[in-house]
């Protein structure tokens, strides 16, 4: 194979990763918010929505927003990465340029998950939205779990790992962005932890629910739990030296620093310096991504988040 060939499977492996994760989380996210809202029905619909959608990144305009145009918007919309069903559409299609690297139970996972969507997105119409997020997060799981029962350890898993861990840092700080630093469309810090799959994990390490400080801490610095900051910046950083990339490397670099500032940083010190950490977080991704694509994808630049699908 060309050199060029070669970076194109690394890219489509890579954003394989990313939008699986991006739909898994996204699919939290929404189910979080649903079940919050049926157990408040006095909450404020609009405020949940603009909440929801500050933590994506999407202009939530000036109208009144209720729940069904943001499952619309970031669920059903085939047409947006942005959204579930086209996160999952974009991974279908990744996967399916690098057939010969990933496995065959891998490429059935995604492949069947797309086809049974619009089945499940007929019944939310009926029945409620939950069915559809129940499935995508089954198989979002169902697909990491293949990956890692069925892939050696090469070069192409460690693409795939990697773009799921560089999107699970981006989406556990835009949470904790919008919890911190935007009042306005905070969500409370129950719904924050169930939005990131970590409800469960962190009531079993602190024995219910305590404050902000605890949350942040276990999602930032948690060494144990594999949605945490630390955790996944440590297995991107793992990737990246695997693959050949020295410690000054642009794509290494910034991740490199970010996971050495989490793993001796003073807990006690964490919300004071929460906002700055969440926004060099944010760019430290950012600057990976860049110099991942500078690296293996030279023919183009790395896609940006935000204005994907626009």
């Amino acid at each position: 194979m060309s050199d060029v060939i070669l970076s194109r499977i690394a890219e489509a492996l890579t954003w394989t990763g990313r939008y699986v994760e991006r739909a898994d989380a996204t699919g939290r996210i929404l189910d979080a918010y649903l079940h919050r809202m049926l157990e408040d029905p006095w909450r404020d619909e609009d405020a949940a929505c603009r909440s929801l959608y500050a933590i994506l990144g999407v202009d939530a305009g000036d109208e009144r927003v209720d729940m069904q145009q943001v499952l619309d918007q970031l669920a059903f919309d085939a047409r947006s990465t942005c959204s579930i069903e086209g996160a999952l559409g974009a991974a279908r299609l990744n996967a399916r340029s690098a057939r010969e690297a990933v496995s065959s139970e891998m490429w059935e996972c995604l492949n069947s998950t797309w086809h049974a969507l619009a089945d499940q997105r007929r019944a939310a119409s009926r029945t409620g939205p939950y069915g559809y997020l129940e499935l995508v997060r089954a198989r979002a799981a169902l697909f990491f779990g293949l990956a890692d029962s069925t892939m050696s350890r090469d070069d192409s898993w460690r693409f795939v790992v990697l773009g799921r861990s560089l999107e699970r840092v981006d989406m556990t700080v835009r949470l904790l962005s919008v919890r911190v630093l935007d009042a306005a469309h905070a969500p409370d810090w129950t719904t924050l932890l169930s939005a990131s799959g970590a409800d469960e994990a962190y009531a079993r390490v602190h024995s219910g629910f305590g404050d902000s400080a605890r949350v942040a801490e276990f999602l930032l610095l948690d060494r144990g739990f594999p949605r945490s900051a630390l955790h996944a910046l440590t297995t991107a950083e793992e990737c990246l030296s695997a693959l050949g990339r020295p410690r000054q490397d642009p794509a290494r670099r910034p991740i490199g620093r970010l996971r050495t500032r989490l793993e001796y940083l003073d807990s006690h010190a964490l919300q004071d310096q929460l906002p700055v950490l969440l926004q060099d977080l944010q760019q430290a991704c950012l600057h990976s991504a860049e110099g991942v694509a500078e690296r293996f994808f030279p023919y183009q630049g790395p896609v940006v988040w935000a204005q994907e699908g626009a």
